[in-house]
């Protein structure tokens, strides 16, 4: 892993002493959820809160928007759908990235003769929404009057499609260890000014929820480590509040719980990603590497009929793409152009072959007083895995 550069490394020592700050003054140890949370969102210090290139070229990774402008243009068709059940609508994007995904949504609708009545962006970031919006402003002005961002959920209730695309992973969670003897949070100490894991025995909401989880799945051997998000359900039920009557898209990497918590995945799913390199270690680099566990859609589904929604969908990436016409987008999007075609086919391999993300990443749609099916999942019904 290349090594951080000096107005970096100032950063990542910064927020190291504000972490040991927390530390002691939480007695010598705060919890994994205590520690991720600080270290991507503390303002002026977070990963998320700070100025550094993130997304895309020159970040730490690329999401599916950065990767190609077809995955936009299959979500603007889901949402043309939506609008036509509904006769209108606005959207929702909850954490837009770079902007990308909004460029790319709203340019297809327009072509589709669906843009919506407002796209609405909540973004916690001030560095990206500044990011979002110079983007915008240069891709697309002449609809830059149709977006608001939001520093909190639309004040009056609406209709139309909320998208969230990789947020959920980004969710503080906490980190266990199991064993015949009990169960464990690790969380984050130090030792002589490093930080390092360490362990306390789980309080008992947390230690229930494990032994729920643990009956639910082949039996966990002594040492077992993964994570759960407490956060979820309340964070997810939040953001549908204002949705009055429409479809919430969910894309993330995951999995159904009892696939999530195999006896074999016994590290747990935890990954960083700091300049396009995965790695397992969340102590490095603090505030300038993304720190993220995969989605419980198990979880997720639950949180969603617990908040009045229908789980009108669950699919892989690949077979919603595919149902929202992938190739018909490609082909369109080349023209006549054959070295066009190739690039944008080389750019649709990496959205769906499984080795890339088609497999890995999900889609779930949540849907409230819509009806008929959404065309991205027709093609494939992973509901009965949940």
């Amino acid at each position: 892993m290349r090594d951080a550069g000096p107005d970096e490394a100032q950063h990542a020592a910064r927020v190291h002493a504000a972490v040991l700050e927390q530390i002691g003054a939480a007695g010598g140890w705060i919890s994994f959820e205590h520690y991720m949370d600080f270290v991507l969102y503390a303002p002026g210090l977070g990963y998320y809160s700070a100025g550094t290139h993130k997304l895309g070229t020159g970040g730490d990774f690329t999401t599916a928007p950065e990767l190609s402008r077809l995955f936009g243009a299959c979500v603007a068709r889901q949402c043309a759908q939506v609008f036509e059940a509904l006769a209108a609508g606005s959207i929702l994007e909850v954490g837009a990235g770079s902007g990308q995904l909004a460029v790319d949504v709203l340019t297809r609708l327009e072509a589709l003769g669906r843009l919506p009545d407002r796209y609405f962006i909540l973004e916690v970031s001030a560095d990206l929404r500044e990011r979002q919006q110079r983007r915008i402003r240069a891709s697309i002005p002449h609809l830059c009057e149709r977006l608001s961002w939001l520093d909190a959920l639309p004040a009056e209730p609406f209709d139309g499609v909320i998208v969230a695309n990789e947020v959920l992973d980004a969710l503080p969670v906490k980190r266990f260890r199991w064993s015949a003897s009990g169960c464990e949070e690790l969380g984050v100490s130090q030792s002589g000014g490093t930080l390092c894991w360490s362990a306390r025995p789980a309080e008992r909401e947390l230690r229930d929820a494990c032994i729920r989880l643990a009956a639910a799945t082949a039996p966990w051997q002594d040492g077992y480590v993964s994570e759960l998000c407490p956060r979820l359900e309340a964070w997810s039920a939040a953001i549908v509040e204002r949705l009055r009557r429409g479809v919430v898209l969910w894309f993330d990497y995951g999995l159904p719980r009892r696939h999530y918590y195999l006896p074999e995945r016994r590290d747990g799913t935890l990954i960083c990603h700091f300049r396009h390199r995965a790695h397992g270690d969340p102590l490095v680099h603090p505030g300038l590497q993304d720190i993220s566990a995969w989605v419980d859609f198990t979880a997720l589904a639950l949180a969603g009929e617990r908040a009045g929604c229908e789980l009108a969908g669950f699919t892989t990436q690949a077979f919603f793409l595919a149902g929202l016409g992938i190739d018909a987008e490609l082909r369109r999007a080349a023209g006549d152009s054959e070295r066009e075609f190739m690039r944008l086919a080389q750019e649709a391999k990496r959205l769906m072959l499984p080795g890339e993300m088609g497999e890995s990443f999900k889609v779930m749609a949540w849907a409230r007083d819509v009806d008929g099916e959404l065309d991205g999942f027709a093609l494939q019904d992973l509901r009965y895995s949940l």
